[in-house]
């Protein structure tokens, strides 16, 4: 077919997408409060890949966040999930040239190594001809759990919207669950990361029960907030098992979300922070509310309006 590249890969031919595919991904929110490694939310902001076939070599380019930070060969986090997707096919292209236009900000526990992750195995799938019917979203999740290490993050990167996501020995599983179009999200990011080894280090290895069961009620109530009924969002946000936990390394994130509850608003460390994720319902206009929790955020921070539950990783034509 013209404007194709043939290669014959072990287990039958493939073809290479003769012009640019690109990707758009969302990033994430994930725990929400009491649904650690269980529950992710997709936000509106996006990161952006463009790939491309070449004859030969390998060109990596990086705009926006992170751009002096990453490598820029093999070692790219894209790059290297774009190569497992292909391995599990038996072929790697002769070349290839990424562009990354990142607005996702790195190590603030908005989702940007899930991105990278799923990104590129969507855009890695997008440069096969018939990638699609070779590979399905369920072998990507797998495939991204087995690069990220848990999957609430890589789950609503990849489907959307709510999801509730889990595994256990060799099985991954997610799940979209419903939203309320009311929920809207203020996201507020500090100027400094914190890495996610660091935060998860500070975790507990055991809990009391009483703890365990007061949380696995709050994330049950959680689900029934989000899908229909925002009132419950204060009471279902609480969480015992690892924001506190985190305070050592996000002492200002943790006294903002104490200081955000205390005048009653739904606010949570963003996956493993230092980022925090407020609920807002519709009622509230979306500018008036990123001022309002942005004058009770520390200097230097800054704030994102988002309408989550949006689409997952998509090629874009």
């Amino acid at each position: 077919m013209a404007g194709e590249q043939p290669a014959d890969v072990p287990g039958g031919p493939l073809r290479w997408a003769g012009d640019p595919v690109r990707v758009e991904v969302p990033a994430t929110s994930a725990n929400l409060g009491p649904g650690f490694d269980c529950l992710g939310l997709a936000l509106e902001l996006c990161d952006t890949l463009v790939g491309e076939v070449l004859p030969s070599g390998l060109e990596v380019l990086v705009e926006g966040e992170g751009a002096d930070e990453v490598p820029l060969d093999d070692r790219h986090l894209v790059v290297r999930a774009m190569r497992a997707l292909w391995a599990t096919l038996g072929e790697q292209p002769p070349g290839l040239r990424l562009t990354c236009r990142n607005r996702l900000p790195h190590s603030r526990g908005l989702g940007s190594s899930s991105a990278a992750i799923v990104g590129g195995l969507v855009l890695a799938r997008g440069l096969v001809v018939d990638g699609d019917q070779r590979v399905d979203d369920t072998e990507l999740l797998h495939l991204a759990n087995e690069l990220e290490g848990h999957p609430d993050n890589v789950a609503p990167a990849l489907l959307g919207g709510l999801v509730v996501s889990g595994q256990a020995d060799d099985d991954v599983w997610a799940q979209r669950v419903p939203l309320d179009p009311r929920v809207a999200a203020v996201v507020l990011v500090p100027p400094h990361g914190v890495r996610t080894d660091v935060a998860r280090g500070l975790l507990p290895a055991q809990v009391p029960h009483a703890e365990a069961a007061a949380n696995t009620g709050r994330a049950a109530l959680l689900v029934a907030a989000l899908a229909g009924e925002p009132s419950l969002l204060l009471r279902g946000t609480e969480d015992f098992l690892h924001q506190r936990q985190r305070e050592p390394a996000m002492p200002e994130s943790w006294a903002l979300v104490e200081r955000l509850r205390a005048a009653g608003t739904p606010a949570v460390i963003s996956g493993a922070g230092p980022t925090v994720l407020a609920f807002v319902v519709d009622s509230v206009p979306g500018q008036s509310a990123v001022d309002d929790l942005l004058a009770q955020a520390p200097d230097g921070w800054r704030a994102l309006f988002q309408r989550p539950g949006g689409a997952g990783a998509r090629v874009l034509h």
